[in-house]
């Protein structure tokens, strides 16, 4: 059973992942769909979480919208609707899970910019 699952799950991970983790900046190109029509959005934000494995891997991005409203969205790493990921920033942070992010607003908010990262 388990060899059946794996099977499944290489034909369905995303082979071209840029290398991203938490307090990196990134854009996620979303496939939306508006009646007949379909159009590419983008969500650009600070990664929060990686949370999962496999093909079940989801991203938190959190941004701050017009009027200083934060607003997280979940995102399925290998689904068919995302289209790819960018990398804008690489972010300098000491925890895997940046939840403290939520609580915070104005420059308590800001994530350092790493000069580079090596194998990126």
């Amino acid at each position: 059973m388990d060899n059946l699952l794996r099977k499944v799950e290489e034909g369905e991970t995303r082979e071209e992942l840029p290398h991203f983790r938490s307090g990196d900046t990134i854009r996620v190109h979303q496939l939306i769909r508006e009646g007949e029509k379909e159009r590419v959005q983008i969500f650009e934000g600070i990664v929060v979480a990686r949370k999962g494995s496999g093909v079940s891997e989801t991203v938190t991005v959190r941004k701050i919208s017009v009027g200083g409203i934060g607003v997280e969205k979940i995102f399925p790493i290998h689904s068919p609707r995302i289209e790819k990921f960018e990398v804008v920033n690489i972010g300098r942070v000491r925890r895997a899970k940046l939840y403290y992010l939520r609580d915070r607003a104005g420059k308590s908010a800001r994530v350092q910019t790493k000069r580079d990262r090596k194998g990126v």
